[in-house]
């Protein structure tokens, strides 16, 4: 991550709501510059409610849109790559729509050869 950053690349990362700030901190803990890379939008932490369970619910539709907007949205902002960084502990709870997100992951794996942008 730091190394993307130092590089120009943009970091996109979603994580649980829980963990936001002590991801934050981690970030801080090795010399990244969080509120400069926040303000410049090289660095976006999204939380789930914000991505895979907007509105309570994993909508994979919804999902699949959001990732290839964000994507394209960051080459549109210069950035010449971005680092997708997901966690995805959320599964393991009984949400509405988890049980599409094996078909997600599969169509998923058709969109991001699109783009260079590695996604973890």
């Amino acid at each position: 991550i730091k190394e993307g950053i130092e590089r120009g690349e943009k970091a996109l990362h979603i994580v649980d709501p829980k963990l936001r700030s002590e991801h934050l901190r981690r970030l801080e803990g090795v010399s990244i510059n969080v509120a400069t890379a926040e303000h410049n939008g090289q660095l976006e932490v999204r939380v789930w409610e914000e991505a895979h369970l907007r509105k309570g619910l994993f909508d994979q539709n919804a999902m699949l849109l959001l990732i290839e907007e964000m994507l394209g949205n960051s080459k549109a902002q210069g950035f010449p790559l971005t680092r997708l960084v997901v966690n995805m502990e959320w599964a393991l709870e009984d949400k509405p729509g988890v049980h599409d997100l094996i078909e997600y992951e599969t169509r998923l794996n058709y969109i991001l050869p699109k783009y260079e942008d590695p996604v973890i």
